[in-house]
């Protein structure tokens, strides 16, 4: 492959896992590459591990907020100025609005929040695990990986267990507008229905408060650099529900699916984790989301003319850091195409580059693949892939749709383990 070959648009090139060939290629020859973009003014892309660690500790130079994080500009997506969420939601935002932001949203993430919830999300992985259990087959993605963090974010937010669901197929709308399955005319309906339900919520939790996120947000004061004091508007409350939504249950699904999938190809990787569990968790853990990561990529755009690696970038350009590409970089990790759940160290970047915008939910997302894989281990040991792997289609989400698995029956339950 040369560079003339590389087209970072077309979704199924990264279907066909197309994408890390051309990665190898861009940070071996081009490791800050300009792309042409059909009806745009083109991007550029960061691919080397260390450039893309310094662009996103950069938020002054390389803004979230004035394009957005998608390498297509906001209203050539969207074609409506409604869903046009620069600055409204946090992942769009920069310090020090961004900062503000993420306060809000704090007490839900702390460490004592996530301990006090991991009980009661270590209990709902059992009763994952016991509803297929005794069917032998299961799709994996629909049935175990999409379930945990779906309960765990609705726990967060206090949403009724029994809507997950509905958060679950909005997600996959909103995220999947290229793929055949999720595609429609009207993909941005599955937001217009979410900031409906949002709504609802917050008008339950005026009338009657408790301790989750929408209390918080609905109640929340933002002091801006004047002093002043204002709250959320109903626009920046529904953003800050699309964001949790999508973001506490796609990425942590996709990583919990692509963690079983290289588990079940990798066979003497799964007998050294379910021989050891707990001392190998973390370490498969941290593995898992470097090997997956869940989302290829994320957008800044320079807000001043700057250069990087000799490449001069203008303000206004569009800079697109590749995650994907980063987590196989050779100058960082050795063999970084061998999936090996004893790496260590592995300064992985699945969960961001440093800086402000490293993932909020990092610890939540660690621990629910900690319970799912231990009770997988535990309890399904022996599962099998059963059919075709079906892949998102997309060059944004590394997402699995449906993946097809089996095992035996009432399989052995053991003490567990971490």
């Amino acid at each position: 492959m040369q560079l003339i070959d590389i087209d970072l648009l077309d979704p199924d090139r990264f279907v066909a896992q197309e994408h890390h060939e051309m990665f190898e290629v861009l940070r071996r020859e081009a490791p800050v590459f300009w792309h042409e973009e059909p009806g745009g003014p083109g991007f550029w892309n960061i691919t080397r591990y260390d450039d893309l660690v310094e662009v996103n500790r950069q938020p002054e130079l390389f803004s979230s907020e004035l394009g957005g994080i998608s390498i297509f500009d906001m209203d050539r997506v969207d074609g409506s100025e409604s869903m046009d969420l620069r600055g409204a939601v946090m992942i769009m935002t920069d310090p020090p609005r961004h900062t503000r932001y993420r306060r809000l949203v704090n007490k839900g993430f702390t460490p004592r929040m996530i301990g006090i919830i991991e009980q009661h999300l270590r209990r709902r992985a059992v009763t994952i695990v016991d509803n297929v259990i005794e069917r032998g087959e299961c799709d994996f993605v629909v049935d175990i990986a999409a379930e945990l963090p779906l309960q765990a974010i609705a726990e967060i937010m206090g949403v009724p267990q029994e809507d997950r669901f509905r958060i679950f197929e909005w997600a996959n709308q909103m995220i999947g507008i290229d793929d055949p399955e999720y595609a429609s005319d009207d993909n941005a309906r599955a937001a217009v229905e979410l900031y409906a339900y949002s709504n609802t919520l917050a008008a339950e939790r005026r009338d009657s408060p408790r301790d989750d996120i929408v209390t918080i947000l609905i109640n929340a004061e933002i002091i801006d650099d004047d002093g002043e004091v204002t709250r959320l508007s109903e626009f920046e409350f529904d953003a800050f529900m699309l964001l949790l939504s999508v973001a506490g249950s796609e990425t942590t699904r996709n990583a919990i699916s692509h963690g079983m999938l290289e588990l079940m190809a990798n066979p003497d990787q799964f007998d050294m984790l379910k021989a050891d569990p707990a001392g190998l968790m973390d370490t498969a853990v941290d593995e898992i989301v470097r090997y997956s990561t869940p989302v290829h990529h994320f957008r800044r755009t320079a807000s001043a003319d700057t250069e990087l690696r000799g490449q001069k970038i203008t303000a206004g350009d569009k800079v697109v850091m590749w995650h994907v590409s980063a987590n196989r970089d050779e100058t960082q990790f050795e063999d970084p195409h061998r999936f090996d759940i004893t790496r260590s160290p592995n300064h992985h970047i699945g969960f961001g580059g440093g800086g402000a915008h490293f993932c909020l939910g990092a610890n939540l997302a660690r621990m629910e693949l900690r319970l799912m894989f231990d009770e997988i281990c535990r309890r399904i040991p022996d599962v099998q892939p059963a059919g075709e792997v079906q892949l998102l289609r997309s060059n944004f989400i590394n997402g699995i749709k449906h993946m097809p698995v089996s095992f035996p029956t009432g399989s052995p339950v053991s003490p567990p383990q971490s």
